[in-house]
């Protein structure tokens, strides 16, 4: 009974999060540079995979841009869109597995979760721009993947950086989601 309702649970958040990722655009106006810089859908996909785990950051991250291009026609489908999904996709992942294995989960823990996720879909980003920008006939340059994937996005990494751990925490201390500890091993005499 309560696999089932921690399930039932998780996907009422999931839910949740992917409305706030369809939501939160609209804070930057639309304007595509300002949510270049903001990031504004990464925040609910990353906090997913942290609460919900892996498996339900992966489907939010995936959906949640190929969601927003049919209801809102934003972002553009092809090929910011198509690789976006996969974007999101990983930092779901990668922030809910690394988290939820982690020895301890912690502030510091959750930093370097963070951090990892961020690097990881980057790469997964830039991959699929440049497998679309090939099938195309395209170039894909490396001042093309500096630019769209660290330079532009600095603001909404720091944005990342410092609300969802202060978020997390915050979680933690009302007991929500609670920060856990490593058990120790038995000592063998």
């Amino acid at each position: 009974m309560k696999n089932a309702r921690q399930t039932t649970k998780n996907f009422v958040l999931a839910a949740m999060f992917m409305a706030l990722g369809l939501v939160l655009p609209f804070l930057t106006g639309q304007i595509q540079q300002i949510g270049n810089m903001l990031l504004p859908m990464h925040l609910p996909v990353l906090v997913c995979g942290l609460i919900c785990g892996w498996q339900y950051g992966a489907v939010v991250g995936f959906v949640l841009p190929l969601l927003r291009f049919v209801l809102f026609g934003m972002p553009p489908i092809y090929p910011m869109g198509i690789s976006m999904a996969f974007e999101l996709a990983a930092y779901g992942f990668l922030a809910g597995w690394l988290y939820s294995h982690s020895r301890w989960q912690c502030i510091i823990s959750l930093y370097r979760c963070l951090i990892a996720a961020m690097v990881g879909g980057r790469l997964v980003w830039g991959a699929v721009r440049v497998l679309l920008s090939g099938v195309a006939g395209q170039a894909f340059t490396w001042e093309m993947f500096l630019s769209g994937a660290l330079l532009t996005a600095v603001p909404g990494i720091i944005l990342q950086l410092t609300l969802i751990p202060a978020l997390m925490l915050a979680l933690d201390r009302t007991g929500l989601v609670k920060f856990r500890r490593a058990e120790p091993k038995e000592k063998i005499a």
